[in-house]
């Protein structure tokens, strides 16, 4: 117990450090990017297709590698796997620490992308199945919202410091940050898999026993090649076809995730044009949406989620976020995305939920596998939100729009957030594969 108590405190700060580098810079990366693409202006449509176009190609990226790194920390551990998507996160924040004209801006630009397919939501899906190995089944809702809750803090603290920092010290806070996060990571976190374990797990998904070896004569067997392990997206639909409550969570992660995506990369050139937000303004709701955040996920989820349980707190953050969009649609003035930041109580409760059910289908050796499936498809979601509404914001932004609504971007959002809390009722409290196991290591947490 002890033990795992430690390998907890040291997940959790690495995921707070990580966390802190992404968001330390996120507010500035709207100015940066208006400033090498339409500088002295306040709308610009290069910027939003351009934004829309990198979520694409990173979403790509991601549905195809998330599942991969999923199985592979399933066969030689989550600290190895971390070590990848933490090294390479470091690249494009040290581009922009060094200049910020157009042409680093667009090193930055290719860089981001070429990384984020690999690290954007590993870390998060790694640190999940981390949990999950050391975390017993009853109480995986509850550590779950605690990750969540640290992510969010280190959002809070990356914004916060944000605020006191100039632009070009932000982004060398951010990598000297992620660097030191590396360092930590090495040193301190255990592997929650043992090594006899890892070695030991070399099925891809689905795969029959009788393909663990491959045979070089006829009485040597020797061990299949790595890349025969690798998942193919054909194995992670038949995962979700034998598995109808991962398939709903999976659809409910689709359309979430779509909804969340539009609004990433809508919703600042959203109060850009409308507002006239800048910097200051973006930090400070980034800083009132993660002090909502942290104190709801660290102390009002694990009390609610024993009462209630993961399903029900699924459903009330999913229309709650609804709500959240509808109101950004018709915001009228500029302090209703503040007064909107309030419902981000409640929203918080959805992705943990969400990720506490995928959990609960899949057996102890399996969980890198299902966190990457559910982590795999929000991923996919991301490919075609922006696809749809990045246009469709820029088109309502002009003045070629067919009428005027500026807004009608966000409420199609709203409308997508509605279908995954109807699909979400469906799931209710999910059914477990895996009731009444405990940890892998036969430990409570």
């Amino acid at each position: 117990m002890e033990k795992n108590q430690r390998a907890w405190s040291h997940l959790l700060v690495t995921v707070f450090l990580t966390g802190f580098a992404t968001l330390i810079v996120a507010p500035a990366i709207t100015d940066v990017t208006m400033l090498a693409l339409c500088p002295g202006t306040d709308e610009c449509s290069l910027a939003i297709y351009l934004s829309g176009f990198q979520q694409a190609v990173i979403g790509i990226g991601t549905a195809l590698m998330l599942p991969i790194i999923g199985n592979l920390s399933d066969q030689y551990g989550r600290k190895a796997l971390l070590t990848l998507p933490m090294t390479l996160s470091i690249i494009p924040s040290a581009i922009l620490a060094c200049n910020r004209t157009t042409n680093y801006f667009y090193a930055y630009l290719a860089f981001k992308i070429l990384t984020a397919m690999i690290c954007q939501g590993s870390i998060n899906c790694l640190a999940l199945a981390y949990l999950a190995d050391t975390v017993s089944y009853h109480q995986r809702a509850s550590a779950f919202g605690i990750l969540a809750g640290v992510t969010s803090g280190s959002y809070l603290c990356g914004t916060l410091a944000a605020r006191f920092l100039s632009t070009g010290s932000a982004f060398q806070v951010a990598t000297f940050v992620s660097l030191f996060a590396l360092v930590y990571m090495r040193i301190f976190l255990e592997e929650s898999i043992p090594a006899e374990q890892a070695e030991g797990i070399t099925q891809p998904i689905l795969s029959e026993r009788e393909e663990d070896v491959s045979w070089k004569d006829e009485n040597a067997p020797a061990k299949m090649s790595a890349f025969k392990k690798i998942p193919s997206p054909w194995d992670v639909i038949c995962l979700l076809r034998n598995s109808p409550s991962l398939a709903q969570a999976a659809v409910v992660a689709f359309f979430n995730y779509l909804g969340e995506g539009g609004m990433e990369s809508s919703s600042m050139y959203y109060l850009k044009a409308r507002f006239h937000f800048n910097k200051n303004q973006f930090a400070e709701l980034m800083l009132i949406s993660g002090i909502v955040a942290t104190i709801s996920q660290l102390f009002l989820m694990p009390l609610l989620v024993s009462r209630i349980g993961d399903g029900r707190l699924l459903s009330l953050g999913l229309f709650v976020s609804c709500v959240y969009a509808f109101l950004y649609s018709i915001a009228w003035s500029a302090w209703v995305p503040y007064v909107a930041t309030a419902l981000t109580t409640v929203m918080v409760f959805a992705p943990p939920s969400l990720q506490s059910i995928a959990s609960k289908q899949a057996g102890p050796r399996d969980q890198g596998k299902a966190q990457g499936c559910i982590s795999g498809v929000s991923s996919l979601a991301n490919i075609i939100g922006p696809l749809i509404f990045s246009p469709l914001t820029a088109l309502f932004l002009s003045e070629e729009a067919p009428f005027h609504f500026p807004g009608f971007s966000i409420i199609c959002i709203a409308i997508t957030l509605m279908i995954a809390f109807v699909q979400s009722l469906m799931i209710g409290r999910a059914p477990s594969n895996t009731d009444g196991e405990n940890n892998s290591d036969g430990t409570e947490a």
